[in-house]
């Protein structure tokens, strides 16, 4: 997809839509393709957050603990909400927190991408970059991880399924026609 290329349309970002889902669902990759499309800035929490600290966000967990780093995350996101519009990825474990699930839908518009487990697992069964991971069985971990979030990824404003197979430019195209279904986040407007 370059620029603006969806169809025809020349939309229009009303709100920052939020990517939300498991850690492997694409948020990142797709999230860049989908901000390229819509013309708006790109933004990840996680990186944001390893900027400030000048840390990774695997070096936070060590040293600070998950609760320092979700308290971190949490004021990130805010700030990153009170900008202008944009697509802003979020780490797996942020749409957890009841406040910012709250601040999300209030700000602008959650967006859960949908992969299941056999995907996930294919995605990040080789990256030692997820911390979460870090178990003597990272498969049940993930399991485990997805069986707990999932309910809770449900409650966004809109979800879409990533299939296996479809390209990262696939998958924006589905979240932009899924978006279009909200005037009040993303409108057609004339070239």
């Amino acid at each position: 997809m370059h620029g603006r290329e969806t169809r025809g349309l020349n939309p229009k970002l009303k709100k920052t839509v939020v990517l939300v889902g498991m850690m492997g669902a694409g948020k990142s990759a797709v999230g860049r393709a989908l901000a390229s499309a819509l013309d708006v800035p790109f933004r990840d929490s996680d990186t944001e957050i390893e900027t400030a600290a000048n840390m990774t966000i695997a070096e936070i967990f060590a040293r600070d603990g998950e609760a320092f780093f979700r308290r971190k995350e949490t004021q990130v996101i805010e700030r990153l909400l009170d900008s202008r519009p944009a697509v802003l990825s979020t780490g797996g474990g942020a749409y957890m927190a009841e406040e910012n699930r709250r601040m999300i839908t209030e700000k602008g518009v959650a967006v859960w991408l949908d992969a299941d487990l056999r995907v996930l697992w294919s995605r990040v069964r080789h990256r030692d970059s997820r911390p979460l991971l870090q178990t003597s069985d990272p498969l049940a971990t993930l399991t485990e991880i997805y069986e707990r979030r999932v309910p809770i990824y449900a409650q966004a404003d809109l979800a879409v399924k990533s299939e296996q197979g479809l390209s990262v430019e696939g998958m924006a195209r589905k979240v932009i026609e899924t978006l279009m279904t909200r005037p009040d986040v993303l409108e057609e407007c004339a070239r």
